[in-house]
């Protein structure tokens, strides 16, 4: 009988195109995904594809994404990142950022890969590359794989420094809308019990859903609906074209997929609300909204949350993500609140002393002025 062969996992990381790392498909992107700790749709096959149908070719061609395979071939890893130059601390640094950078607040980012993962192969790969700083922003309260990547990186003599971002609100979905309810205070159970009855004892109230086919028939509401309760002034989520573009790009992946919650309310026969989210693993990401001001006495647009979170609630999803920013509408539906943040590494030697003494002196600066508000 002869020996049995192992063959040795696949330890080096490969740098390949977004065109080929997206090639790779859904499948094998997004469960990667899925197994993160925390799993973010931003992170996604779809939200990658639709940045890159949406963002200038040179951000795309500058594009890279490492990617792990084990020995049976499969994927372990893929890290979408970009090496460009920025201004930090008011100097110009050669830094590896996330690919898609910041447009369209990407939130609780995580690194996609499976708990095997070599992360000083990982690494190792990274040093190879002429980085200052390695920036990665908006990570989620437990993003462990970029932690354990963290940590090999540390381990090579680079130094990270950890810095707090965005208060995202979080709402933990009880198993029932009347157990929700019964969480609130008596003063706002009530209002929102009146204020859905208010409207509908009066008018004729139904829920439109937008799914694959009606796309851009929603999008249409939402835009219009999104601009009047900004007052047409240029303000909201969508004032920047590529941003609007980027979304998008993104509710038609996520409606082929049959993720894409874009709905509106209509009152009497017309859109006075409309809701526009995801969804991802068990939590439903609420993204942006709009609505009619004539019916702001009416709270259309509060009736509205109010139903895609009894939605959210049926349909068994266990979380709802407010996503960035810790607006008083958000405060009303739910107190907890996480917050991401953002990891900047420094490569060892004597430029990363020198950035991160520009660093510290940039923090002082911060506190001092702080203080004096």
């Amino acid at each position: 009988m002869g020996l049995a062969v192992h063959q040795p996992a696949v330890r080096t990381p490969q740098r390949i195109s977004l065109a080929e790392a997206l090639a790779l498909g859904t499948e094998a992107w997004d469960g990667l995904v899925a197994g993160a700790q925390s799993p973010s749709p931003f992170m996604s096959w779809a939200w990658h594809r639709a940045w890159a149908n949406s963002a200038p070719a040179f951000e795309v061609a500058e594009t890279e994404v490492f990617t792990l395979r084990g020995a049976d071939g499969s994927l372990r890893a893929l890290l979408p990142l970009r090496l460009q130059r920025i201004p930090f601390r008011r100097v110009s640094v050669r830094a590896l950022t996330w690919a898609m950078g910041d447009i369209g607040c990407p939130d609780e980012l995580d690194i996609p890969a499976s708990p095997d993962t070599d992360w000083a192969a990982v690494a190792a790969a990274f040093d190879v590359l002429p980085w200052q700083v390695v920036i990665l922003s908006n990570l989620a309260e437990r993003a462990s794989n970029a932690e354990r990547l963290c940590a090999a990186l540390e381990s090579r003599g680079h130094i990270a420094r950890h810095y707090p971002l965005w208060i995202c609100p979080r709402l933990a979905l009880p198993p029932t809308w009347d157990a929700y309810l019964a969480s609130l205070s008596a003063n706002r159970r009530q209002i929102l019990r009146r204020r859905e009855r208010a409207l509908r004892r009066n008018h004729a109230v139904t829920l439109t859903d937008y799914p694959e086919g009606r796309v851009e028939e929603g999008w249409a509401h939402l835009m219009l609906l999104h601009q009047r309760r900004w007052n047409g002034a240029g303000g909201g989520a969508f004032q920047d074209p590529r941003c609007e573009q980027l979304q998008l790009h993104f509710a038609r992946e996520m409606a082929k997929q049959q993720r894409l919650w874009l709905s509106t309310l209509d009152v009497d026969g017309q859109p006075a609300a409309a809701w526009y989210g995801f969804t991802a693993g068990d939590a439903v990401h609420y993204y942006q909204s709009g609505r009619d001001p004539r019916w702001k006495q009416a709270s259309v647009g509060q009736v509205l949350m109010g139903m895609m979170i009894q939605r959210a609630i049926a349909r068994g999803f266990r979380a709802f993500h407010f996503l960035r920013g810790d607006d008083r509408y958000k405060r009303q539906w739910t107190t907890d609140r996480h917050r991401t943040r953002e990891v900047v590494i420094f490569r060892s030697g004597w430029g990363g002393r020198w950035l991160r003494a520009l660093d510290a002196m940039a923090e002082l600066r911060g506190k001092v002025a702080s203080r004096r508000e």
